[in-house]
């Protein structure tokens, strides 16, 4: 059960994601994640944004007082409702800030060439409001989001059939849709391509660690 304190947190994040969510979502639909001139860094900070508009789906990663013993983690998942990109729900941890540098694979915060962190994820929610399915509950597709850590030799990850720029600190937050398992979902292959277009590392569906970081650890344990 939520203590008090728990919920008054969680009202206060519902009040604040009403205001602000709906502005950063249009800026991330159209493109754009880059924080806006509007919103303070030292109050929310814009951290990563991913759409698939084919899917109609997208994630964001927001960091609510960042650098401060109070900093907060935010995901939120949306989805394309008919017309209007609608909120509905994601994930947050009263711990984490923003990420630092963007370490080279190997060095001291950096195993593999793509490292897979917290996700979130639920039903489709536009698919259950669909008034053609009402039983949504054996049929409704899962959306899921990761948070990924990617080192510097890398320049964009393919996710399935999308290409994903990589941001400079290297930590990004990926979308994705697939056939619900009754358990969750089934994350999309991920492939790490080079500067020279030229395949690092790859990490399927149900990998733990990347292709590099397994090589690496065979080629330690035959030496």
């Amino acid at each position: 059960m939520s203590t008090r304190a728990e919920l008054r947190r969680m009202r206060r994040i519902a009040r604040w994601m009403e205001i602000i969510l709906p502005k950063l979502v249009r800026r991330v639909v159209n493109g754009d994640v880059s924080q806006p001139g509007w919103l303070p860094h030292r109050w929310l900070t814009l951290v990563s944004g991913d759409v698939d508009l084919d899917a109609g789906i997208g994630a964001l990663w927001l960091v609510r007082r960042p650098r401060s013993a109070k900093a907060e983690t935010h995901t939120a998942l949306i989805e394309r409702c008919g017309e209007k990109w609608q909120y509905t729900g994601g994930g947050s941890a009263s711990d984490g800030d923003l990420p630092a540098g963007r370490p080279a694979v190997g060095q001291p915060g950096q195993v593999g060439m793509i490292e897979v962190g917290e996700g979130t994820g639920g039903l489709s929610y536009a698919y259950r409001l669909q008034p053609c399915h009402p039983d949504f509950i054996g049929t409704a597709p899962w959306v899921g989001s990761n948070i990924l850590q990617v080192a510097a030799e890398v320049d964009h990850l393919l996710l399935g059939d999308r290409r994903i720029e990589v941001p400079r600190h290297g930590r990004l937050i990926v979308v994705w849709k697939s056939l619900s398992t009754g358990h969750g979902g089934i994350r999309p292959l991920i492939v790490a391509v080079g500067r020279d277009g030229s395949e690092l590392s790859r990490i399927g569906p149900h990998d733990s660690m990347d292709s590099y970081t397994w090589a690496q650890l065979s080629g330690q344990a035959e030496q």
